[in-house]
């Protein structure tokens, strides 16, 4: 299966909107507007085009999109720019084959290339640590809702990343938190 991972563009966000809300469309743990909230996203200062990523398979038409966009981690002292991972989607008849995978892999080196150090998520604990990623309490960082420990996860793309940082990840209005 040849897929290839490109920015997104403009003329690609309604069928990336179309993606995510198919993709999200029977998810247990969601509230079914993550299309909403990558349209909402784009028109914000949180949103960075460079890390809007769309998979495509050869052939077809957009299978899958990823978006990371400018969180911050509040300190006592200071606020830390930090990428939070919000949404992964890939449609339904094409997952389970790498392409979700593909897009994680492909956007974090994309953070890392731009100079990011830390990506944040809330996601399911037996996926995401395959990528790197842990709990995100165990490093000192608390969420600024309700969820379950291990489903709130951070990354350092670069050790040491967060040595002596402790605080609350912060996220832009569009979340709606």
């Amino acid at each position: 299966m040849d897929v290839i991972i490109r920015q997104e563009r403009e003329t690609d966000y309604e069928l990336t909107e179309a993606v995510v809300e198919k993709a999200f469309k029977n998810a247990e743990y969601s509230d079914h507007r993550e299309h909403f909230l990558i349209a909402r996203l784009r028109k914000s200062s949180a949103f960075l085009p460079e890390l809007s990523l769309v998979a495509e398979l050869v052939g077809e038409k957009i299978v899958g999109h990823i978006m990371f966009s400018l969180l911050t981690i509040e300190t006592d002292d200071e606020q830390i720019p930090v990428l939070g991972l919000a949404p992964v989607a890939v449609l339904p008849e094409h997952q389970n084959r790498g392409i979700g995978s593909a897009l994680i892999e492909h956007g974090l080196k994309e953070c890392k290339k731009l100079g990011f150090k830390i990506v944040v998520l809330v996601g399911h604990p037996n996926y995401y640590p395959r990528f790197g990623f842990v709990p995100a309490g165990s490093k000192g960082l608390k969420a600024p809702f309700e969820v379950p420990d291990e489903a709130f996860m951070v990354l350092e793309l670069s050790p040491g990343a967060l040595a002596n940082i402790k605080g609350t990840v912060k996220h832009p209005p569009e979340f709606g938190i």
